[in-house]
C-alpha cells in the first residue's frame, strides 16, 4: 500500500510538472508570441520563426507527450477507485488537446517554421485553430482535473470502473459535456476560429465554457 501511494504521488507530481510546462507554453504561443508577430518587423518575425519558435515547440510538444503519459498512469491508479464524471471530462479533453498538438499543431508548424516543405499560408491557420481550441479547452479541462477530488453534484457520483461499479453510470450533464467537446473538436479540425480569433475572445470563451460545463456536471 505504501508503495502504491508513493507511485501515485510521484505520477501526480510529474503530471503537474509536465502540465505546467505544456499549458504555460500554450498560453505563451496564444497570448504573447502570436500577438507579437502581428506587430513585429518582417525580419524580426522571420528570425523568431526560424530560431525561437522551433525551440519553444520542442518543449511544448514533449511537455504534452509526458503530461499525457503520466496522465495515463494516474488513470490506472484512479480506476482502482472508479472514475467520476469530472475526471472523465478532464481526461477526454486532455487527450484531445494532446492529439491536437501532435496531429495538427506540430505537423503544420513544421511547415510554417520551414522545417518541412509545404504551403505555410495554409498550414498556419490550421495550426492556429487547433492551438486556439486547446486554449479554449484548457479552463474546463482543469475543472475536470480538480473536480475529480473536490467536485460535487451529479457528476461526482457518476462512475466508470472501480470495485463497486457495475459498468458505468453517467449523468445527463456528463453526456451533454461530452457532446459539446465532440462538436468543438470537430470545429478544431474543419471549422473556423470565430470568437476565439482574439486573445480576449478565447479567454472569455474558455471561462464561459468552463462555467457551463461546471453547471452541467453539478446540476444536470
Amino acid at each position: 500500500m505504501d508503495a502504491y501511494i508513493s507511485l501515485d504521488l510521484l505520477f501526480r507530481w510529474l503530471h503537474v510538472l509536465f502540465g505546467v510546462t505544456w499549458i504555460g507554453l500554450l498560453y505563451y504561443f496564444n497570448f504573447v508570441q502570436t500577438e507579437y508577430f502581428k506587430e513585429a518587423e518582417p525580419s524580426a518575425k522571420a528570425d523568431a520563426v526560424q530560431k525561437l519558435a522551433p525551440r519553444a515547440l520542442w518543449w511544448f510538444r514533449w511537455g504534452a507527450m509526458f503530461t499525457f503519459i503520466t496522465g495515463l498512469a494516474l488513470l490506472h491508479f484512479t480506476m482502482q477507485r472508479g472514475l467520476n464524471g469530472y475526471i472523465i471530462i478532464g481526461a477526454v479533453m486532455g487527450t484531445l488537446m494532446f492529439l491536437n498538438v501532435w496531429l495538427i499543431i506540430w505537423p503544420n508548424q513544421k511547415i510554417v517554421c520551414g522545417i518541412k516543405p509545404g504551403d505555410a499560408a495554409k498550414a498556419a491557420p490550421k495550426a492556429g485553430l487547433a492551438s486556439r481550441t486547446n486554449t479554449l479547452f484548457s479552463a474546463p479541462m482543469l475543472i475536470g482535473m480538480i473536480g475529480s477530488y473536490h467536485g460535487s453534484g451529479n457528476a461526482a457520483a457518476a462512475e466508470l470502473g472501480g470495485a463497486a461499479a457495475g459498468g458505468f453510470s453517467f449523468s445527463l450533464g456528463l453526456w451533454i459535456c461530452l457532446g459539446l467537446i465532440a462538436l468543438l473538436e470537430l470545429n478544431a479540425i474543419f471549422g473556423k476560429t470565430g470568437p476565439m480569433t482574439t486573445v480576449v475572445g478565447v479567454v472569455h470563451s474558455s471561462i464561459a465554457l468552463a462555467a457551463v460545463m461546471l453547471g452541467l456536471l453539478q446540476f444536470v
